[in-house]
């Protein structure tokens, strides 16, 4: 009960912010939720030390392009396919995982690499070894779940919803990268 009146601020204070500076709030958010993600999978790798380049690049990203470019491609989407249309989450699934999550992943594992201090051919590399294997798990594993954000949830919230799968999937993101890494040290 002590609990619950702060708790109450908090989501007021969110969802106030959420409503009023939509892309501001998803781009803070977004880049509180991509460096946690990236601070714990560096923990559970057992990285000795923190690699505060990589918590850096994650922030940056997320501020700059996780919050924002899912907000604005939502928004698209929620006025190319209303709720009138027939079968509109099916057209949403299908927009959303054959073509926004293609660009979106693969602009993700460049722009990251870059923003890690990776010159151009290096981050090219990268992203070729790791994009279909990120792709595919993505279409694999988070279809179900993109489903029911698009059929569930408030259009408003669907990019906090997308954070919050994105800090695990982060954690899947940072652990492939950081073994194709290792690989390619040998």
């Amino acid at each position: 009960m002590v609990l619950s009146k702060p708790l109450f601020n908090a989501l007021g204070f969110y969802f106030d912010h959420l409503f009023n500076h939509p892309v501001r709030t998803k781009a803070i958010t977004s880049c509180v939720i991509a460096t946690a993600g990236n601070y714990a999978s560096q923990c559970i790798s057992g990285s000795k030390a923190i690699n505060h380049q990589s918590l850096l690049a994650y922030g940056i990203f997320g501020l700059l392009f996780g919050g924002t470019i899912p907000h604005y491609f939502y928004t698209w989407l929620e006025r190319v396919v209303p709720e009138e249309a027939a079968f509109p989450v099916a057209k949403k699934l299908f927009l959303e995982r054959l073509i926004y999550s293609p660009l979106y992943q693969a602009f993700t594992l460049y722009v990251l690499a870059r923003l890690e201090g990776k010159s151009h051919d290096t981050a090219v590399a990268q992203l070729k070894n790791l994009y279909w294997l990120v792709l595919s798990s993505s279409w694999k594993y988070l279809t179900v779940i993109q489903l029911l954000n698009l059929s569930v949830v408030p259009p408003m919230l669907r990019v906090f919803i997308v954070n919050l799968v994105g800090f695990f999937w982060i954690i899947y993101i940072a652990n492939k990268r950081r073994q194709q890494q290792a690989k390619s040290n040998k």
